[in-house]
């Protein structure tokens, strides 16, 4: 999915129509450097005799602006909404912090309960964390419910410090018998990383309340995918989930798969660009035809799958009848799996869902040669990527001269765990289980008895099909 595209579902999913009265500077490109500078806001805000929002967003702020807008702000309790997207343009990293710190004392001060804070757009990297922790430490942040920081280059350091903030703003607000409600969590662009989101995949865990998560183009694997997966199950009202542009693989998206069944209301779901492949593909297809009947959108963009995968997911939304869309372009379907595809979406409740083919890679090997074309083709890419590939390189790393009873000895040194043999079972695999093989594989399939009931089901249905 392209850079405006993903910026106008973005917007499209997460604009909230603003309510009650308040006051906006939006796009003045003010540039409000002391007392004097900000008067034209801070009267305005005395003016305002119900201030349930502050819009500065497009204008620029320093320490000594912000101070004296604090002070305004300080005799307005009834403020909900903190509206601060692309505030301090050409500021210095070292004053954005002090900044914050002045709106937040103002609040504070006010004993305001803010319900939406939006500091998108403003590069404040770590730094300014360091700022914006005292703000959502505070009781003024014990009531959010809307946090957006898009766009802040957080990175993984950053990521931790906001962790923390929201802990123990969780902490302290369940202390009051009233846990933070946060709903919406909005953090694109910030290379977050397997780091930054692991940590904050704990606080998701913990808060349970999340209906919304926009994360994408945060340089996410598997390894990362794994903990938010863990996290999104006890997260059962999320409605929308955006991690375009991660790359999971058929190993996060097995992950995701094992989340999907505790996620029913579902609406939308972006995982284009996630370098899914047909394995991945399947895999999630196989979670997403456990019910899901309020999926409205399914974005699989630009994943390199092949048609069986293609398939996979047209079937596991056919009875998905409130789908409008459904985006599968720029994969590897080739000509005859586009028909295909087009021919089983009319079996669907709503054919009319599927979206354009105006980019796929086509599809010139057999479906059985994808494991070997991994292999060839992905070896110089990230050395998270799939379950194949990893495999072809353990394969690889066995000494050639070895015989073949030696490499097969030394397969059986590997770690395999019951999991993996569920993925991908072979006879190596299962001999290569240590322990009581049957009960390890028994004690597996019983924690996560539904989802492997519904995926070997699932994937007997395909087999059948093909």
């Amino acid at each position: 999915m392209s850079s405006d595209a993903l910026d106008a579902l973005t917007n499209q999913l997460s604009n909230t129509k603003m309510q009650g009265e308040g006051v906006s500077f939006v796009g003045k490109s003010l540039k409000l450097n002391n007392a004097n500078d900000a008067k034209v806001v801070t009267e305005a805000i005395a003016a305002c005799k119900n201030l349930e929002y502050l819009n500065l967003e497009g204008n620029t702020l320093g320490v000594e602006a912000a101070k004296a807008i604090g002070v305004a702000l300080g005799s307005h309790p009834e403020l909900k909404r903190a509206l601060w997207k692309d505030m301090f343009t050409g500021r210095m990293k070292d004053e954005i912090p002090q900044a914050l710190r002045y709106l937040g004392s103002g609040l504070d001060v006010a004993g305001a309960r803010l319900v939406e804070l939006d500091l998108s757009d403003n590069a404040f990297g770590p730094i300014g964390m360091e700022g914006l922790a005292s703000l959502l430490q505070s009781p003024c942040c014990h009531t959010l419910q809307i946090l957006r920081l898009n766009n802040n280059g957080l990175g993984i350091t950053g990521a931790k410090l906001l962790s923390r903030a929201l802990m123990k703003c969780y902490e302290n607000s369940k202390i009051t018998g009233n846990p933070l409600p946060l709903r919406v969590f909005i953090a694109g662009r910030n290379r977050l990383e397997n780091e930054g989101i692991t940590a904050l995949s704990k606080v998701f865990k913990e808060l349970g309340s999340l209906e919304e998560i926009q994360i994408p183009q945060n340089g996410i694997y598997h390894t990362g995918i794994k903990q938010l997966s863990e996290a999104l199950k006890c997260n059962p009202g999320l409605r929308v989930l955006n991690l375009n542009d991660n790359t999971l693989g058929p190993k996060g998206s097995t992950a995701l798969a094992m989340a999907l069944p505790n996620l029913q209301l579902l609406r939308h779901i972006n995982l284009g660009d996630c370098l899914l492949k047909t394995a991945g593909a399947l895999s999630l297809a196989g979670g997403l035809q456990l019910k899901h009947p309020n999926l409205e959108e399914l974005f699989l963009d630009q994943n390199e799958i092949k048609k069986s995968g293609g398939l996979a997911v047209v079937q596991s939304i056919e009875n998905k009848s409130k789908l409008k869309t459904l985006q599968l372009n720029g994969n590897m379907f080739g000509e005859d799996g586009i028909e295909m595809i087009k021919s089983e979406m009319k079996k669907t409740r709503q054919p009319g869902a599927l979206g354009t083919f105006s980019d796929d890679e086509g599809d010139d090997e057999s479906e059985g040669d994808e494991d070997e074309e991994n292999e060839d083709n992905e070896e110089e890419s990230e050395k998270e990527e799939s379950y194949v590939h990893e495999e072809c390189e353990k394969e690889q790393s066995v000494d050639p001269n070895l015989s073949s009873v030696e490499k097969a000895m030394m397969n059986l040194l590997k770690k395999v765990t019951a999991a993996d043999f569920l993925q991908f079972p072979t006879p190596e695999r299962f001999l290569a289980l240590e322990g009581n093989k049957c009960q390890l594989i028994l004690d597996e399939i019983k924690v996560n008895f539904t989802f492997y009931l519904d995926y070997f089901k699932y994937y007997n249905r395909i087999l059948i099909g093909l």
